[in-house]
């Protein structure tokens, strides 16, 4: 029987060159520093903020490029209706589980209970803006904005789902030319490649958006902050892990591979999630690596940028447990019904978040709003250690949506399950398997990334 061994590839023995352990350094640097030497932390806002606008402004060119290519490249539509259907089935189902989930932990666990807090007495101009925010939010105004103004307002602005929309209706339109649309597809595919490789020159910065993050992070809110709240964060966290490995773990398990093992072949990713406290940081590294895990890049269009959207896991675990725990520290009482009510809300408002920091707060604003019972001005008791929430439902979102698009492939018939297995296990020559998703995959991770293992 053979057996696997490395091969020796560009960063084999040198673990300070892997991505991985420069993000994690960079993290510890940046508590150290803000812990130390806050007004210092807090200057190094700009480091974090520029490398999540560099990666921004390759986003919707990705998706763009992604689903067109992807779309068009099919020649059954019906395919596409399918998996849409089947992905957004699959949201709902599981971003049901965490609210409830959420719900039961915070009654369970009452971390609000005993504070008696007078919402009147509450200073609320920290909140104005969210709140300002909050009042845009609601379903009407959520689908009509999936609908851009123009073509180019929609790359303009970012918004994914306006993105997605557009690339579906270009991709359908390209597939109905046939033979006249070969070269366009042929186009599209080059160029794609082409923004992949600048996200791969971006990710080297990595590092150094994680740092200044951080630092800004520790600097502004310090870890008193953590200490006054830590109940309500500990719980949050703790519901979190009890989601991604009960839920998300089971889930994994009848699709016949342990959440581990994802978790593991995606720790880079979430590294740099940790840090910076956005998903949107890897959305284009995870389109590659779902790709090289053995999804196929039809599925994986689809389901990665609608998920950003629609299969936020660890924000509605956030926002129910931050509801209720508010009712609990303002001593606003709520029926079972009361609260199962604002389940339902959620089950509407939560859609709309993106995968940036700081969007669930302005989305539990809103749900507090049209809730009515519970007072909004209370939010501002969590200002302060929302940006420590940001990370764990980010983290949990970006589990929640690699998970969603394996099992949607899954589904679909189309997943490589033997390849799925072989990358988990780290038991693959990957460039044997599928050249052109190894090129993908190091146009994003960068030469030698991969470190395959021979047989």
């Amino acid at each position: 029987m053979a057996t696997a061994t490395a091969t020796a590839g560009p960063h084999s023995g040198k673990w300070y060159r892997h991505l991985y352990a420069q993000v994690l350094t960079a993290i510890v640097l940046g508590v150290l520093l803000g812990h130390f030497y806050p007004s210092l932390g807090e200057a190094m806002k700009p480091l974090g903020d520029a490398f999540i606008k560099m990666i921004k402004m390759v986003i919707a060119p990705i998706i763009f490029f992604t689903v067109v290519h992807g779309i068009a490249s099919m020649k059954d539509m019906k395919k596409v209706g399918r998996v849409g259907l089947k992905a957004l089935v699959y949201f709902e189902l599981v971003t049901t589980a965490a609210l409830i989930i959420g719900l039961l932990v915070i009654n369970l666990w009452k971390p609000g209970v005993g504070m008696a807090v007078d919402p009147s007495a509450i200073d609320t101009k920290a909140i104005a803006s969210f709140t300002a925010k909050a009042k845009e939010q609601s379903t009407i105004h959520f689908l009509m904005d999936i609908i851009p103004s123009t073509v180019v307002g929609a790359f303009a602005t970012g918004e994914i789902l306006q993105v997605l929309f557009f690339a579906v209706l270009f991709a359908f339109g390209l597939q109905a030319l046939g033979e006249r649309g070969e070269t366009v597809l042929r186009l599209i595919d080059v160029v794609s490649h082409v923004f992949f490789r600048i996200v791969g020159y971006i990710m080297k910065l990595a590092p150094i958006g994680a740092f200044g993050a951080m630092a800004f992070t520790i600097g502004k809110y310090g870890v008193g902050t953590l200490l006054s709240l830590g109940n309500f964060m500990l719980a949050f966290y703790t519901t979190c892990l009890l989601f991604i490995f009960l839920v998300l773990g089971t889930i994994a398990r009848l699709c016949g591979f342990s959440i581990l093992k994802f978790i593991r072949y995606i720790k880079e990713e979430l590294l740099i999630v940790l840090g910076t406290s956005s998903s949107e940081s890897v959305l284009p590294r995870m389109i590659a690596k779902m790709e090289n895990l053995g999804c196929e890049p039809s599925v994986v269009g689809l389901v990665i940028p609608t998920g950003y959207s629609f299969n936020l896991d660890g924000t509605c675990i956030y926002l129910t447990m931050a509801a209720i725990f508010l009712a609990q520290a303002t001593n606003t009482d709520l029926t079972i019904w009361q609260e199962l009510g604002i389940i339902a809300i959620l089950l509407l408002t939560s859609k709309g978040a993106a995968g940036v920091t700081g969007s669930g707060f302005i989305v539990l604003a809103a749900t507090l709003a049209s809730v009515g019972t519970i007072p909004v001005a209370s939010i501002a008791l969590i200002l302060g250690i929302d940006r420590f929430m940001s990370e764990a439902r980010a983290l949990t979102n970006l589990i929640g949506n690699g998970l969603a698009t394996v099992v949607v492939a899954k589904w679909e018939n189309a997943l490589d399950e033997t390849r799925l297995h072989r990358r988990l296990n780290r038991e693959t020559d990957v460039e044997a398997d599928d050249p052109e998703a190894v090129k993908v995959e190091d146009d994003v991770v960068g030469a030698g990334g991969l470190q395959p293992l021979r047989a």
